[in-house]
């Protein structure tokens, strides 16, 4: 029997392109490559028996070209204060044949390096959020500046068929940093911020 899951809560992504990115309209990343991801903070979901309210956990990768070309090679880090029922359940939605976006991101992948279980520290306010995951990852979200009046912008994507999110509010990053299995810098590019609803079942 299928398993049925489904959780919804934050998520922050950040990457190498410009601010808006050309991903976000199927065009190809402004600088060739792609590198960057999402970090999801479930408030409210379950896997089966298994809840998930609580858990933190995110994605990173390096596309050497636009990432639905294939060729990503990502990165997990997952809350180290997660149980090993929750670990078992995020390494099913993992294996990308239970939907959600795992689905595509395995779709595209060459490699997913193993799971690397840390502390995650957050700062949930919108598009001035904060995370950090031990030493792999850095991030801090900021709004883009109006280049006249340096006045925050207030911008949102609406896009039905996206599989991360269906609204996002799109700023940029004051800081994007990685180092693990894979190391970027790629601070005050694009970010964004978005709630995210997903639901599905696991086949056995």
């Amino acid at each position: 029997m299928a398993t049925a899951w489904n959780m919804k809560g934050t998520l922050l992504g950040a990457c190498s392109c410009d601010w808006g990115c050309p991903c976000s309209f199927d065009a190809d990343p402004t600088r060739g490559f792609c590198e960057g991801g999402y970090l999801w903070h479930v408030e409210a979901g379950s896997f089966g028996k298994v809840g998930l309210t609580g858990v933190t956990f995110a994605w990173y990768g390096h596309a050497p070209q636009a990432m639905h070309k294939g060729n990503v090679t990502w990165m997990i880090a997952v809350d180290e204060k997660t149980t090993p029922e929750q670990r078992h359940a995020l390494s099913k939605l993992g294996e990308g044949r239970a939907g959600g976006p795992w689905a595509i991101f395995v779709a595209v992948s060459s490699r997913i390096h193993s799971p690397r279980f840390v502390r995650f520290e957050l700062e949930l306010d919108g598009m001035n959020s904060k995370a950090r995951a031990d030493g792999l990852l850095e991030m801090a979200l900021g709004p883009i500046l109006n280049p006249v009046t340096g006045h925050p912008e207030e911008l949102y994507l609406d896009k039905p068929t996206g599989f991360t999110a269906k609204r996002t509010t799109l700023g940029a990053s004051r800081v994007f940093r990685v180092d693990s299995d894979l190391q970027y810098d790629h601070s005050g590019k694009y970010g964004e911020y978005s709630k995210f609803d997903y639901a599905g079942e696991c086949p056995d």
